[in-house]
């Protein structure tokens, strides 16, 4: 098992860094892509984490052009997307891959068994995993869940009552 915290992240912007920059924060880990149906999520995604950020929840977005091609863009074009049509202003990753050869490290762990957490392959864009302030996986969910959802958000609020801000 990999520890979480451990696993590199480029950031959109091209700054190298780790998942450690999370340690003691509540994390939902989306892979995301701008020609998608679930596309308009961006915009629930964006209030999430303007409602709960200031509690210790980050959003983190991951795109991935995977799925139907459906995130064709250079990382400047999904930065630009992002912030002209949703207003992102969560952190965003350079593009990844959510599984197979180049899967990417944090996928490879996210989609592991967990405890209470559905192992797999991911199987489309804008599925969730919520990671909790001590870097446990506590939640999956499909992509069709929206992010503003009930059973989302409680999810949220469950892992932010354990979560300290740093």
């Amino acid at each position: 098992m990999t520890n979480l915290y451990e696993i590199p992240l480029t950031l959109i912007d091209g700054t190298e860094t780790t998942f450690d920059d999370f340690r003691g924060k509540t994390v939902l880990v989306v892979n995301v892509a701008s020609r998608c149906g679930f596309t308009p999520q961006y915009a629930g995604l964006e209030a999430l984490y303007e409602k709960y950020k200031d509690s210790g929840l980050v959003v983190l977005g991951l795109p991935c052009n995977q799925f139907m091609g459906q995130e064709p863009g250079t990382e400047e074009d999904i930065q630009e997307f992002c912030q002209v049509n949703f207003g992102v202003s969560f952190p965003l990753t350079a593009k990844v891959d959510v599984r197979g050869k180049h899967q990417h490290p944090l996928y490879a762990e996210l989609t592991t068994f967990k405890q209470g957490v559905l192992p797999g392959l991911v199987k489309w864009n804008f599925e969730k995993f919520l990671v909790n302030a001590e870097g446990t996986i506590v939640n999956r969910f499909a992509s069709a869940v929206e992010p503003e959802s009930p059973e989302l958000v409680a999810a949220v609020e469950s892992a932010l009552a354990t979560t300290s801000v740093a």
